[in-house]
């Protein structure tokens, strides 16, 4: 507590030197702020909550010309003070500052106007980020990944790079380590790890198994085979198939039954094969876009069409085409962006740097497609399309045989009769059919 009162009464001795003193509940909640400032983690969600619906990304609710998403608009904006809006490594030179700590109500930020109020642990921050250069980052979408060593600690019990992070956490909290639980029992741990990779329980022979175990690697080969699961997959998948708003009726109005279970099942067996994440990702956004795309890279694209589909006879299809495509471009920045694309669908996004151009541009790649915005009718086994008739590999080589067979045919109609047109005398590719009656009996005729 002395410590406590003593950087208090520092700060606020600081302050008044510069002609600028914290206030008392501000300077309380300085004193307990972490050592360094962090934009994302600690400032932006400030600015975002409170600021930037005058002073952001949308251009038509900027005021005073200040942009304060935006480092260079911020640093070298002037304001009638002098002062510049935010002035790196000088909080009371800073208008921002002056603005966030004024009682006046014809100057303080936010205004009243607005309802906005900033706490003290809000103004507190904005303080001593700007005391530490206010240091601006691009949105955590926008920032590559980058793998960090593991702490190099280790107390003794430390067998792994886990524990290794959670030592650094216990040097850090000066906590000791019989405050730790002690290890689980073995019929405790196997539960555990059977739900937490495969999303069951284990079986009883298997709980017997590893309780009985003498093997010093029990539990590293317990992992191992729970991996080699076909059950791995099926857990992982769920997590994708929850961001692929994935379902098994079409979400509106009668709600009709849509058999999308082909394309769940190749995400599981995508796990399950453990296929590279980039093809994981291309695949299904533009599979079909692949130079001879495989029926697995076409498959792959039902990720976009898991959106509601309308069946009502009595809608406009333009209407619904056009939420169609809404709904994938903004599952397409939820699910591999990590951006809320859809705030920008009817203004410039007030948080994050997208315009409504930008998502206009975004949404014309799914709007290039040729679709009708309602349901194929006539029938309970119609499924919109555009659909994919799913082949086995043996049927697969059979159409191939047919394929050549034709093109001989052609062969022999076109030098039989050579002012027929070569072009004119083929077959048009059948397109991508659906499970309807006619492609049932195809499927029937190649088995």
């Amino acid at each position: 507590m002395g410590r406590f009162l003593m950087g208090l009464g520092v700060l606020t001795l600081v302050w008044a030197c510069e002609t600028t003193s914290l206030p008392p509940d501000v300077a309380a909640a300085y004193a307990t702020l972490p050592e360094e400032m962090d934009y994302n983690k600690h400032v932006k969600r400030i600015l975002s909550d409170k600021c930037f619906a005058c002073h952001g990304p949308d251009a038509k609710k900027q005021k005073a010309n200040l942009r304060l998403d935006v480092a260079e608009v911020a640093y070298a904006r002037e304001t009638e003070s002098g002062f510049k809006a935010i002035n790196p490594g000088s909080a009371t030179k800073s208008e921002l500052v002056r603005r966030i700590l004024s009682h006046d109500p014809e100057t303080i930020m936010p205004t009243p106007e607005s309802h906005l109020v900033l706490t003290p642990h809000e103004k507190a921050v904005l303080v001593k980020w700007i005391e530490q250069g206010a240091a601006y980052k691009p949105h955590w979408a926008f920032v590559t990944p980058e793998k960090k060593s593991a702490p190099d600690l280790n107390d003794g019990w430390v067998k792994n790079d886990i524990d290794r992070y959670i030592a650094e956490t216990r040097h850090a909290l000066s906590l000791k380590q019989k405050m730790f639980a002690p290890q689980a029992d073995r019929e405790t741990l196997i539960r555990r790890l059977s739900f937490d990779i495969r999303g069951i329980a284990p079986s009883v022979t298997e709980i017997d198994a590893f309780v009985s175990s003498k093997d010093p690697r029990a539990y590293d080969k317990l992992i191992d085979n729970f991996l080699a699961s076909k059950h791995y997959g099926e857990r992982m998948s769920a997590y994708w198939l929850d961001v692929a708003r994935f379902a098994d009726s079409n979400g509106y109005l009668d709600d009709k039954h849509i058999d999308m279970s082909p394309w769940r099942d190749w995400v599981v067996s995508a796990y399950n094969r453990n296929i590279p994440f980039d093809q994981f990702v291309t695949w299904q956004l533009a599979g079909d876009l692949m130079p001879r795309a495989t029926q697995e890279q076409i498959l792959a694209t039902g990720f976009n069409r898991n959106h509601k589909q309308n069946t009502e006879a009595g809608i406009i299809e333009e209407e619904f085409r056009v939420e169609y495509v809404v709904d994938r471009t903004n599952t397409l920045g939820a699910a591999f962006l990590g951006l809320t694309l859809g705030c920008a669908k009817c203004h410039d996004h007030k948080y994050d740097p997208i315009s409504q151009k930008d998502y206009y541009s975004l949404y014309a790649f799914f709007n290039s497609t040729f679709e009708k915005g309602s349901s194929n009718y006539g029938g309970t086994d119609m499924v919109a399309g555009p659909t994919l008739l799913l082949t086995t590999p043996a049927q697969e080589k059979k159409m191939g045989e047919l394929k050549k067979q034709i093109e001989r045919l052609e062969e022999k109609v076109w030098i039989a009769n050579p002012q027929s047109s070569r072009a004119g005398a083929t077959v048009a590719p059948v397109q991508i059919l659906s499970s309807s009656k006619l492609s049932q009996k195809i499927v029937a005729k190649l088995d």
